[in-house]
Formats: structure tokens, C-alpha cells, sequence
């Protein structure tokens, strides 16, 4: 993903779910099983040995300077406020990632934290995504912690009482205006993973509340209107 020229990204349809998520946001690794929301020992692994942590790395990097690129293009214009960006705290591991508000970091999580206006996530969870997913997977999950960051910037009147699927509206909006502006790029299969991610992080079994996150539809269809809409359909 985000090599090439500029193709946009089209609506996405929807896929199958793979895990469970929470937001902070936090999430189980998608090691294709619904039974479980800890991560193992063995998935962990898996996970590791399956990617390359530099490619990782150069994915997140860009992740954060298209996402806030395109706010600190944008932010002003939209809310006639001046913008400021939020603090990468991650990426950590397991429990060494930053405190929020007195609590620890928690392992496989990826967040905002409102406190210190920062967001971190955990190089386990980006790689166990990556690995099953793709690379997507780290563009959406920076981009939907970056759209709570902007809830956290906005009038409370403008920020929805369905905030998990306003981040994701945000983070179409973003990725998309990126993806126009040629910062980034969509590949083939991006589609199918983004879908897959939104999937994976949607609020699809019984020990989840859809009222915190959405179902896998509620959430790509916020993420569309999003990419189609742009920032004003979001808000």
C-alpha cells in the first residue's frame, strides 16, 4: 500500500469477521479464532516470525504523516479553529507502553488518550494484523485512533454519541483525502483488507457491546461515508 500513484479508496464492501476489538481502541490479535480474547504465546510468535518489523515500522511512519498531514492541511478550513497535533507515544510492547490517566498500557491495544493527547499501540498487535491482513491494517488503525484525537479538538456538539463509528467516518475521510491529495496511494487488495480490519475490530460476539463500536456493517458503512463524503458527511 502507498507506493503508487493515487487511485483513491473505493468504498469497501463487507468481509468476514476475524477478532474481536475494543477501543481505546483494544484489540485481541486475529489469529482466527472467535473463542479467544487474550493473545497467546504461540500467536504471538507466529506473528513475529511471519512479518518484517522494519516494513512495519516505514508503514506506521507513513501512516502518521499522511493522517496528520491531511489535518493539518484541512483543520482549519473545516472547524475555523488552528490545529495541533497529538503525540506518538507508541509504538510499545505488551505492558511497557505509556500510561493514560493513571492506567496502564494494556497488551494488543491501540489507543487515544485524551489526558495527555497522545495515541500508542502495541507493535504486537500492528504485527499480528499486518501478518493476517495486511498492511491496511495499519493505516486504518492509526487513522481511526487520529479521528479521536480530532473528536477531542471539536465542539462537544459536533462530536456524535456513536464516537467509535464517527472516529471510523474520520478515518475514511483522512485516508481518502490523502489518497486524492497523492500522498498516499491504494494498491490492489487494499479493499479487501480494509474490510477485513474493520471486520476484525467490529463488535461481533458476545462478550462485546455493539454500543461501544458498531457491528462490522454499522463500521464500513461509516468508514464509506467517510471516504465518500468527506469530513463534513462525518460530522
Amino acid at each position: 500500500m502507498l507506493k503508487r500513484t493515487a487511485l483513491g479508496w473505493p468504498a469497501i464492501a463487507m468481509a468476514v469477521a476475524v477478532f474481536a476489538g475494543g477501543c481505546t481502541t483494544s484489540s485481541a490479535p486475529p489469529d482466527g479464532s472467535a473463542a479467544e480474547t487474550t493473545p497467546t504465546a504461540q500467536s504471538t510468535q507466529t506473528a513475529e516470525a511471519a512479518v518484517d518489523r522494519e516494513a512495519i515500522e516505514e508503514d506506521e511512519q507513513t501512516a502518521v504523516k499522511a493522517v496528520d498531514g491531511f489535518w493539518r492541511r484541512h483543520f482549519a478550513e473545516l472547524f475555523g479553529e488552528p490545529y495541533r497535533s497529538p503525540r506518538v507515544a507508541g509504538p510499545y510492547i505488551g505492558t511497557n507502553g505509556p500510561s493514560c490517566g493513571g492506567e496502564p498500557s494494556v497488551p494488543f491495544n491501540a489507543f487515544y488518550c485524551q489526558p495527555g493527547d497522545f495515541l500508542a499501540w502495541d507493535e504486537d498487535l500492528m504485527a499480528a494484523g499486518y501478518s493476517q491482513i495486511g498492511d491496511a491494517w495499519v493505516y486504518l488503525i492509526i487513522a481511526h485512533e487520529w479521528g479521536h484525537a480530532i473528536q477531542a479538538r471539536l465542539d462537544n456538539d459536533l462530536v456524535s454519541v456513536a464516537a467509535e463509528l464517527q472516529a471510523d467516518c474520520l478515518a475514511g475521510a483522512a485516508l481518502q483525502g490523502a489518497a486524492d491529495e497523492g500522498v498516499i496511494a491504494f494498491e490492489p487488495g487494499d479493499s479487501e483488507e480494509l474490510a477485513n480490519t474493520l471486520a476484525a475490530v467490529a463488535d461481533d460476539y458476545p462478550w462485546t457491546k455493539e454500543s461501544d463500536h458498531g457491528s462490522a456493517e454499522e463500521r464500513t458503512s461509516s468508514f464509506n461515508t467517510g471516504v465518500r463524503g468527506g469530513v463534513p458527511a462525518c460530522i
